[in-house]
């Protein structure tokens, strides 16, 4: 018998039982043949850092992080990443060998990749994108529009001042507009981003009007709960493009399982199937 240790990750969060990253990264594990665990770990806030801390000592590589944990691992780790430092929350933890923890935020390589994907001839520089909300994910939304060179973002959100804050955070390139007339800027995008939470399963839907939606428009929604969200049946209905949540969280996965396993993992329909088993 080997007396190599058995690699070890998780996700810690409160709650955290609803979280597909374990069947998802379990699955990679599986199909590459790792002998390695990933599972769910639910945290109460007390006991977060000491927690976290202890991790490497029981043969963890490193772990995800999720609601409500993700801006205050950032004081936990000793270095963070610079995109991390940008989006303001850190969804990855490495633990590496000399003890030190890093902190990284793979949300905005997440959705990017899964438009890049999913949409291939969607070219970010063809025009403004609109983006419905101003949380977390927004942030890291807006980093990766921005860095791929979309050259306009309008922004909205029910209440402005969060939208404004991500104005002054992100520069002249993000427009902030009042949510009672965001019917008014969807005909502006060619790319469509509900980053809010409405439509989500248990959750009021999204009231914007779409009847101005272009029909090459690219829409896209966060929401994995459910996959076609009313928003992308209605763009779907009016011939644009859809792309559902459910690959974002795929693609922000592959660079922690990377780090943890040394392994790159492919997003394909598998995977897609694991994540919804």
């Amino acid at each position: 018998m080997s007396d190599a240790k058995i690699p070890l990750a998780g996700v810690i969060g409160n709650p955290i039982s609803h979280s597909r990253s374990p069947l998802l990264h379990n699955h990679w594990l599986r199909t590459y043949g790792i002998a390695g665990h990933y599972i769910p770990m639910h945290v109460e806030s007390d006991d977060l850092e000491r927690v976290i801390r202890t991790l490497p000592q029981a043969g963890f590589v490193g772990a995800n992080v999720t609601i409500p944990y993700k801006e205050a691992v950032m004081k936990i780790a000793d270095q963070v990443t610079d995109r991390a430092t940008l989006m303001g929350a850190a969804n990855t933890l490495i633990f590496r060998a000399d003890g030190t923890i890093l902190a990284d935020n793979t949300d905005g390589y997440g959705f990017i990749t899964n438009l890049a994907q999913s949409a291939p001839d969607w070219q970010p520089a063809s025009g403004p994108a609109v983006v419905f909300g101003a949380g977390g994910a927004c942030r890291a939304v807006i980093a990766s529009l921005l860095e791929a060179d979309v050259p306009e973002i309008l922004l909205t959100n029910r209440t402005r001042d969060r939208a404004e804050q991500l104005q002054q955070d992100f520069g002249p390139k993000v427009r902030v507009v009042d949510w009672i007339q965001a019917a008014n800027i969807v005909e502006e995008g060619k790319l469509v981003v509900n980053t809010t939470s409405l439509g989500m399963v248990g959750k009021s839907r999204l009231r914007i009007p779409l009847d101005g939606l272009r029909s090459d428009a690219l829409v896209t929604d966060l929401i994995y709960t459910p996959l076609k969200t009313d928003l992308l049946a209605t763009a779907e209905e009016m011939g644009c493009t859809t792309v559902d949540g459910l690959g974002m969280l795929l693609h922000q996965a592959v660079p922690g399982f990377e780090r943890w396993f040394g392994q790159r993992p492919e997003v394909d329909e598998a995977a897609r199937a694991a994540a919804l088993a």
